[in-house]
């Protein structure tokens, strides 16, 4: 048997094609992307499946880090303004604190450009339970 460092780098993309198709086919599709799902009661329902395109599964992932990211640094921001109202930082971990936080937003919009994404398009939709980003 090859090692994966010996397939071509083809095979490897097919690969990740697949794994990815395979761990998204439970996650609930876009509604313009499937017709409405009834329940008994004749209510709408979630769709169960999502149409993968290998062509597209580099930006889809790229979109799915970028949004743990942009929900971490959001955490992370707003967990420094709490410790800056309790007035646990002294001021100079405070501008470095607030220097980072302008960096990695900033990195973030330019990796958002890089693959034709808006900050906005890393705010997904949970359904009832509203955004997974606050506005």
């Amino acid at each position: 048997m090859t090692s994966p460092s010996d397939r071509p780098d083809v095979d490897r993309m097919k690969e990740v094609a697949d794994a990815a198709a395979r761990a998204f086919a439970l996650v609930p599709a876009r509604p313009d992307e499937v017709p409405p799902l009834l329940d008994s009661q004749g209510r709408r329902t979630a769709a169960r499946r999502l149409h993968t395109d290998p062509e597209t599964v580099e930006r889809d992932l790229v979109k799915l880090v970028l949004t743990i990211v942009e929900l971490l640094r959001q955490l992370m921001e707003r967990q420094a303004l709490h410790r800056v109202d309790q007035g646990d930082l002294t001021e100079e971990q405070e501008e470095r604190l607030g220097l980072t936080l302008m960096l990695l937003h900033d990195r973030m919009t330019e990796l958002c450009s890089r693959y034709g994404l808006t900050m906005e398009d890393l705010n997904l939709d949970l359904g009832p339970l509203g955004t997974l980003l606050p506005p």
